[in-house]
């Protein structure tokens, strides 16, 4: 409850930009705006803006000053990643750093926890006038963190996810056709019994190369026994131990990702099952472990380190010339298939 006594300004207690935009009715987009001195708005309700924020007691964030009373940039990046146990984020992050070197940035490492309702909270609270720009790895459809951000005026760049409606850069692989090409190359092999370990479902990139499996399999009179889960291993075993286990096991599997698959591979073997004389296994990302000698994967190969570089260029160009670029831009990279050891033609008896 807010308190007025005399003649002293009405405080509240931890007033935000949006408690402002409220109080005022405006957008909060435009309280930034207006206490950054933009000349886009319009003088009445600047000072409307000014007076709400004075009353509330609110406190311009570094985001919301006026370049001339803004700290010089930084040179620094937040990029926000999550799991890093997980090998796709090492594949992501060592491009970004290098990339931003060669510009004179580096980069702070922020891990995500996105297990705890708190994590975005926390994680605001450390993307600070230290940082001049945020390059987010793990954006989701139902997250707010990219929308928190850009009311900070704060440039971003999504990386490999989107999020519909959200006007900002991002980078992405050609994710539908990937879904397509895995579903088609495990068609052409001869598999019609087929088990489906997707992703998180409040990921674009679940969303997008799931779209593009059952686009692929439409028409084909395949059996397809689908399961959801994190993009982990433990997702891969559990899932693909209940599929091999059931009364019409899958002839192949066809993962969300390269981790899911690595998951999906142990619980095979766990089964005693033979990949891919008994079960094939297919994954998506193609990770430099893909390749290792003792996994072999075939998978849809996304090129990681070009889509790490373009980020971080894109990143630096928003901030550096913010004024003289517009709306939010999209760069698409295509998918192909690696085809290695674990997929083969359904009932070849050859490895």
């Amino acid at each position: 409850m807010s308190v007025t006594t005399g003649n002293r300004p009405e405080r509240r207690r931890g007033a935000t930009s949006s408690t402002v935009a409220q109080a005022a009715g405006v957008a909060q987009s435009t309280v930034s705006r207006a206490l950054r001195g933009d000349p886009r708005v319009r003088e009445d309700t600047r000072r409307l803006i000014e007076a709400t924020a004075e009353r509330l007691g609110y406190r311009p964030s570094w985001a919301d000053l006026t370049p001339a009373a803004r700290p010089q940039r930084t040179k620094s990046i937040g990029v926000v990643a999550s799991d890093l146990t997980n090998p796709f984020f090492p594949s992501l992050l060592d491009p970004i750093h290098d990339e931003l070197q060669l510009m004179g940035y580096r980069f702070v490492l922020f891990a995500e926890r996105t297990d705890l309702p708190t994590g975005q909270e926390a994680l605001l609270s450390l993307l600070n006038s230290s940082i001049d720009g945020v390059l987010i790895t793990t954006a989701t459809l139902d997250s707010h963190l990219g929308e928190a951000l850009t009311a900070r005026d704060l440039p971003i760049v999504l990386l490999n996810r989107y999020v519909d409606g959200m006007d900002v850069d991002r980078v992405t692989a050609d994710n539908h056709h990937g879904g397509e090409t895995a579903a088609r190359h495990l068609l052409e092999l001869g598999h019609r019994t087929i088990g489906v370990i997707r992703g998180p479902a409040n990921t674009s990139t679940s969303r997008d190369r799931h779209t593009g499996v059952l686009e692929g399999f439409a028409g084909s009179g395949v059996t397809i026994d689908e399961r959801e889960g994190p993009y982990s291993h433990q997702s891969g075993y559990q899932n693909a131990r209940e599929l091999l286990r059931s009364s019409t096991p899958p002839t192949a599997l066809l993962c969300g990702n390269d981790i899911i698959a690595f998951g999906a591979i142990d619980a095979a073997r766990s089964l005693g099952l033979d990949v891919p004389r008994d079960v094939s296994v297919l994954g998506f990302d193609d990770v430099p472990m893909a390749g290792w000698e003792v996994f072999q994967l075939t998978t849809v190969r996304q090129p990681l380190s070009e889509m790490a570089r373009t980020a971080a260029r894109l990143l630096v160009e928003r901030i550096e010339h913010e004024g003289d670029i517009g709306a939010g831009r999209e760069r698409l990279f295509a998918t192909s298939l690696v085809r290695r050891s674990t997929t083969q033609r359904h009932g070849s008896s050859s490895v």
